[in-house]
């Protein structure tokens, strides 16, 4: 029994894998900050139930993911030499962790709770952010469960570019201020675009195990060669929205965002030179983590001292 409750709580972290919790925290942080930035108000009561309940959602989420992964060979498919930190799923079913049944319940558990906890926001502080929170919910349940599979379909970037930027960022301005701004969803661009492009690097390792268990993302469809060029193509994009977020919000500091810029070089330099050499190839996946963080560093800043000029 005892070694059941320490398989079963050792498997739950490993697939709530807090470590990429990042992915929504940034735009959380920089959505709060804009906030106050924006128009002085900031809870951190509400902010941390949010936050609780973003967590949940991305725990459920590793867990549908990983059902579906499983179940349609993608994660089983991945071999040794093609695992790394950045790819291959959560591995817990693959490495005996967790059995099926226990990521399902993991994933109704989780969701459930974090349904609660929107319940409670809408009752007590917030009844704008209902829809937001609707949508972040299904599209999380639908990125892999079928019959939808979006992650299967080409539509996966999108949405976890949607989710963690737009949706995420507007959901915590909307709960702080009480009411939607286009500048909000304007500074949540660069971050969607950047955290698409997490994916999009992540998604090289398991090209091989997607195309075989047809899970058709971008990556597979257009092969690894154009997907670098993607690669730097949203890099370029990302780039020159901050150049227009100073522009718009006639705010300088936005242009912050351009330091990460030779990590940027760096990340797709490494990837065209090795796409095919999954060990040298995590090195691209790393910096593309880097930036993420440090963009939302630079966000936050910007966001804060737009409140003094």
């Amino acid at each position: 029994m005892k070694a059941d409750v320490k398989r079963i709580w050792q498997g739950f972290w490993q697939l709530a894998d807090p470590k990429i919790w990042i992915a929504s925290t940034v735009p959380m942080v920089v959505g709060g900050a804009f906030a106050y930035g924006y128009t002085g108000k900031f809870d951190i009561y509400w902010f941390l139930v949010a936050l609780i309940a973003i967590y949940c959602i991305e725990i459920g989420k590793n867990a549908v993911n990983e059902y579906v992964d499983y179940l349609s060979g993608v994660d089983r498919f991945v071999s040794p030499d093609k695992r790394t930190p950045f790819s291959g799923g959560k591995k817990t079913i693959v490495d005996g962790k967790l059995t099926l049944t226990e990521v399902v319940i993991i994933a109704i558990v989780t969701f459930l709770i974090a349904c609660g906890i929107g319940l409670y926001i809408i009752f007590f502080k917030e009844i704008s952010v209902l829809w937001i929170g609707i949508a972040g919910v299904l599209l999380s349940i639908v990125y892999s469960l079928p019959p939808f599979k979006l992650a299967y379909r080409g539509l996966g970037e999108v949405t976890v570019g949607l989710t963690f930027g737009p949706l995420i960022v507007l959901g915590i301005y909307c709960l702080q201020t009480g009411k939607m701004d286009l500048s909000a969803l304007l500074i949540s661009i660069p971050i969607g675009i950047l955290i698409a492009n997490v994916l999009w690097i992540n998604q090289f390792p398991d090209y091989e195990a997607d195309l075989k268990g047809n899970k058709r993302n971008w990556v597979v469809r257009l092969g690894k060669q154009k997907s670098v060029k993607v690669f730097a193509i949203l890099f370029l994009i990302a780039y020159l929205w901050f150049i227009l977020l100073a522009v718009v919000l006639r705010n300088a500091f936005w242009l912050l965002g351009l330091i990460s810029i030779p990590l940027a070089i760096r990340a797709v330099k490494v990837a065209q030179q090795y796409y095919d050499d999954i060990p040298k190839m995590t090195e691209a996946n790393l910096r593309m983590v880097q930036i993420y963080l440090l963009t939302g560093v630079t966000m936050t800043i910007a966001a804060v001292v737009g409140r003094f000029i």
